[in-house]
């Protein structure tokens, strides 16, 4: 089975390994950047002190975020590489099902699995694939692994750090010249490695062969990866819109974790949890002393099971809140209702896209119409993609023809057009909220609507990730594999990668002061009514979308409070376009 997605840029890694060993702290050598802005200079220096302390996560946002203005910096593309190699190590070993898969896969079955990643990935890949650079890549894993505490109590409890460390830095002389003409040479280097790897440091062959498997995809692109059975069962599900879990929606802020959104009808919601609220501890864990992926996997567990939090609720004192985990339906239309009822201006909030949102957006748009809905706000912010079709199906309610998106990708079967059609389309004035964290599916939908002049953006430029996904389990093991298959393009040919989709109504929050500042590139219509107009496929920045227990980001993003526009400068600007969309719909034509 493949699904196509679109998926997001935090949990993700990617590595371009030159040969060279990768080191668990940071290097001396990177202190040393004379050659380099001193804005890069402050940036690499606030990221190594991230690496020190192992907050992976962190580092990795704080070098992507760099990069975006300064693209060409070898020092922040280095460290971004490392941590991010980093990061996948400690997720796969912090997940149950890799590590139990670890210790009962013979090396034999593993080296299948190998096989079976590079044939798909010369089959799928949007780009041609070179063997050779997927084995460095792979011993770049390797090398960095031998650093990490968790791999090292799993794997090498007992073996001298001498020992280990001499076998990492040479490791990659092992690859060195090595002729890799086909699968089967690479299969036999990796193979000749995990002998070797047992033979000097005592390290299964499975475990060394697995990191070859994970750095051979991990390090394509920062939307590729290796999945893990659990990752892969987890996504299935939020597929479909249900798993097992408490019902809420997380943000990281300050190193605590923030209720965004509590599910109606859900678990959370029974146990009385509310938007807002702090989770200082999940069980014994202190949730400023772990991951916040830890923090939300600790959140999961089997149906029926009880997990007891500790909650912070503004000035009140700590209270302990028990809560029975079930399966959720997870929605991903929120908060359908007037936003103004005088002008009838209806708002619907849309957190990601999944299989059940064309069916969730009719219910609320026929909602909204029996309330005498004459003007519609989409709010996409934060929404980090989903799966393509589902984008595809939401915009085609609001497009009568042409094109929504186009995909184009190596394999002639991702070259499409995707068209929309006459029927079910909705006439409504349209004004769709957009922010840096609006990706993908996200993406799709705004670049249609604003490439079609069917409505006015607002909010900031989005993310930019314009690449799609395809989701393929893998036949030697229970997990998967998430490929880029191809790149997506807007109605009038715009690449999204990297650019994103620029708002008509620009509402920036300022740097210093979290402040807001708008500008307009629509003209509004003037006080004597003249008016002017102008002129299974997953697409996420998240590799597990729409994850009701999982956080979504570390920049302590704002709550939405729709019922009170005048704390949110970007929905009240929002409003006062919906508002001036119905005077123009008023307008002879």
């Amino acid at each position: 089975m493949e699904w196509k997605l679109v998926l997001s840029r935090c949990l993700l890694v990617w590595v371009v390994a030159l040969g060279c060993s990768f080191g668990h702290r940071p290097l001396q050598a990177e202190q040393n950047l004379s050659a380099e802005s001193a804005d890069v200079q402050t940036v690499v220096q606030k990221g190594l002190q991230f690496e020190g302390e192992s907050r992976w996560q962190d580092a990795i946002h704080c070098y992507e975020s760099a990069i975006k203005k300064f693209p060409q910096s070898v020092p922040l593309k280095r460290r971004l590489d490392i941590s991010r190699i980093h990061y996948d190590v400690v997720r796969r070993y912090g997940d149950s099902s890799f590590t139990n898969a670890i210790e009962r896969m013979p090396p034999a079955t593993a080296l299948d699995l190998y096989s079976e990643v590079l044939g798909k990935l010369e089959l799928n890949y949007v780009e041609a694939i070179r063997l050779d650079e997927l084995l460095t890549k792979g011993t770049a894993f390797l090398e960095v692994s031998l650093t990490e505490p968790d791999f090292l109590k799993r794997n090498l409890s007992n073996t001298p750090a001498d020992a280990i460390e001499n076998f990492r830095l040479n490791v990659h002389k092992m690859v060195k010249g090595q002729p890799v003409r086909n699968r089967l040479e690479a299969r036999n280097v990796v193979s000749a490695i995990a002998v070797q790897a047992y033979k000097q440091i005592g390290l299964s062959q499975t475990a060394t062969i697995h990191e070859y498997v994970a750095g051979a995809v991990g390090l394509l692109d920062p939307y590729s990866g290796y999945m893990t059975a659990g990752e892969l069962s987890e996504v299935m599900s939020q597929i479909e819109g249900n798993l097992i879990g408490l019902g809420v929606e997380l943000s990281t802020e300050n190193n605590l974790l923030r209720i965004l959104e509590v599910f109606e009808g859900s678990p959370a919601a029974e146990a009385g949890l509310r938007i807002g609220d702090h989770i200082l501890q999940v069980g014994n864990a202190v949730t400023a002393e772990i991951t916040a992926k830890r923090a939300a996997d600790l959140l999961r567990g089997p149906e029926n099971s009880q997990v007891r939090l500790l909650i912070a609720r503004g000035d009140l004192p700590p209270q302990e809140v028990l809560v029975v985990r079930k399966r959720v339906e997870v929605p991903s239309v929120v908060s359908v209702d007037m936003i103004d009822l005088d002008a009838r201006v209806g708002y619907v909030r849309i957190t990601n896209f999944q299989k059940t949102t064309t069916q969730e957006v009719d219910i609320a748009l026929w909602k909204l119409n029996r309330m005498g809905m004459r003007s519609l706000i989409i709010d996409l912010r934060r929404n980090p993609g989903g799966l393509l079709d589902a984008a595809v199906e939401v915009a085609d309610r609001f497009l009568r023809e042409g094109s929504i998106v186009t995909t184009r990708g190596r394999n002639g079967n991702e070259n499409r057009n995707y068209l929309a059609r006459e029927r079910e389309t909705w006439d409504t004035p349209l004004v769709v909220l957009i922010d840096k964290d609006s990706a993908s599916a996200s993406e799709i939908f705004a670049g249609a609507i604003r490439d079609h002049h069917r409505g006015t953006l607002v909010g900031s430029t989005s993310y930019g990730k314009g690449s799609v996904q395809g989701l393929f389990h893998t036949d030697t093991a229970g997990g998967g594999l998430r490929l880029t298959v191809s790149k997506f393009f807007s109605p009038l040919g715009h690449p999204i990668s990297i650019q994103g989709v620029d708002p008509d109504i620009r509402v920036e929050t300022g740097k210093e002061t979290g402040s807001e500042v708008a500008e307009s590139s629509v003209a509004e219509p003037s006080q004597e009514g003249n008016g002017f107009s102008t002129n299974s496929k997953i697409v996420s920045k998240k590799p597990i979308t729409g994850n009701p227990s999982t956080p979504k980001g570390s920049d302590g993003a704002k709550l939405v409070d729709f019922k009170n526009p005048s704390q949110d400068m970007a929905l009240r600007r929002a409003l006062e376009a919906a508002r001036n969309s119905i005077k123009l719909s008023q307008l002879p034509k």
